[in-house]
């Protein structure tokens, strides 16, 4: 696949071609739902937790008499219908992470990539970094390429100064090519891939098949 490489100036600078065996992939709905819905639940805290009847503070004893009263027969006040009482199959503490296969994680990220690049919405552009770590650099940068909308940037390395510089920027995401994430990939509306993060990806996927 063919693509334009743009200076940070938004300016044509070159043409490159992605590996079509990353960009060029057919587009996997499935597989991208399942890489999606894996990472949401493995963000969840799983800290919420209900008091049952046994954990509830508060009196054994029965309010009235079993008979005799006209009421319906009561047990103690930490019973589940009275208020203050305790819960009935409420949330306990639990872990909801779990793994998907190694092979569906890369054929959804390859499927993403894909689309993005399908669908115009990836953009390729030179080599650049942020040297003095300031937000309106990076915003100057930024506006040759992407409005006010969702924006990825696919980084080449970990660049500790460009995500400084745009870690108070509303809806801009960085991503390292060997850590990439379904969710923030599939809706960004707006997809900035370095040039050298695009070679390295080819090399990533590239090693990631001959070990297996």
């Amino acid at each position: 696949m063919e693509k334009k490489v743009y200076s940070v100036d938004g300016k044509e600078l070159r043409t490159i071609t992605l590996d079509d065996n990353v960009f060029g992939q057919p587009v996997n709905e499935d597989v991208i739902y399942y890489a999606i819905t894996n990472e949401l639940a493995n963000k969840r805290v799983g800290t919420a937790c209900t008091k049952t009847r046994s954990e509830v503070h508060g009196s054994n004893a029965k309010p009235y008499k079993q008979k005799g009263t006209g009421h319906a027969r009561r047990g103690d006040k930490k019973s589940p219908i009275n208020v203050g009482g305790g819960t009935i199959f409420g949330p306990k503490p639990r872990d909801y992470s779990y793994a998907i296969p190694k092979k569906a994680k890369r054929l959804a990220m390859k499927s993403i990539l894909s689309l993005q690049a399908q669908s115009d919405r990836l953009t390729v552009v030179e080599d650049f970094t942020v040297e003095s770590g300031k937000t309106k650099d990076l915003v100057k940068i930024l506006s040759n390429f992407a409005k006010d909308e969702r924006t990825v940037v696919i980084l080449k390395d970990n660049d500790a100064m460009i995500k400084r510089a745009g870690r108070n920027i509303h809806n801009l995401s960085f991503l390292s090519y060997n850590r990439l994430r379904a969710h923030d990939l599939f809706y960004g509306r707006k997809v900035i891939l370095l040039e050298g993060a695009a070679k390295n990806l080819s090399e990533f996927y590239k090693t990631e098949e001959e070990a297996q």
